[in-house]
């Protein structure tokens, strides 16, 4: 299966990570099982994951510092499992790195194609727009075909969700689009909550605006959503 990989999976709950290995198993995925953020950290570590699928709750190190640390040296896929309802959380989750989020309690089977989608994604699955040719925007080169993207010379720590929104927009110049629809044609999400762009442009902007707090790339269209604006 193309779409397969290594997944890390970090839960302290036993039968939750038991349920979840398994669905990720016959999806024909290698699955790690780990209880805490020490293990899951040495793990990531010493044998680097696909994707990691990450409990916001966890003993000692909680799900944020995991999600934290591991963005430190890695972009690595993040699916972080929140409590259903802490909006909070998962903000918190997604401001902090992780690339998706499923509430608890959750369908296996939508895990599953969670995992899947950010998988597929994080290896590039997105088509390029012309024969071959990066994008780019004055310093700012984005290569679909090689899955990176570079600003001034420097390649750019993104991760599959911010590298995603990233070629979109590019392709699309001066064009607005609301959140929602920015949901469904980079999340592939008909439905979902849309602050998920949010910060996702939030990030993204921190990673290629001269000044972040003012940026001229990504701009917000008051009322809409946000538009691209080329140098």
């Amino acid at each position: 299966m193309t779409h397969a990989g290594r997944v890390l999976v970090v839960d302290d709950d036993p039968t939750v990570a038991e349920v979840v290995a398994r669905y990720l198993a016959r999806d024909g995925h290698e699955v790690e099982c780990v209880a805490d953020g020490h293990a899951a950290l040495r793990e990531a570590r010493d044998h680097p994951p696909d994707l990691v699928v990450l409990d916001l709750m966890l003993p000692g190190m909680d799900g944020l510092e995991v999600c934290r640390r591991l963005r430190e040296t890695s972009v690595v896929p993040i699916v972080m499992l929140t409590a259903l309802g802490t909006e909070t959380d998962r903000l918190v989750g997604l401001e902090t790195g992780a690339d998706d989020y499923v509430t608890k309690p959750f369908s296996p089977r939508e895990l599953t194609l969670r995992v899947r989608s950010v998988l597929r994604r994080a290896r590039g699955a997105i088509v390029p727009a012309g024969p071959g040719a990066p994008l780019r925007d004055g310093d700012l080169v984005v290569d679909v075909g090689a899955h990176e993207a570079a600003l001034g010379g420097t390649r750019l720590a993104l991760t599959a969700r911010e590298f995603d929104l990233l070629a979109f927009l590019l392709r699309h110049p001066r064009q607005a689009f609301t959140r929602d629809e920015l949901l469904q044609r980079v999340w592939d999400w008909t439905f979902g909550d849309s602050s998920t762009v949010t910060v996702h442009v939030r990030r993204l902007r921190e990673k290629i605006e001269d000044d972040p707090a003012a940026p001229r790339r990504i701009v917000t269209v008051w009322g809409v959503g946000y538009r691209y604006e080329p140098r």
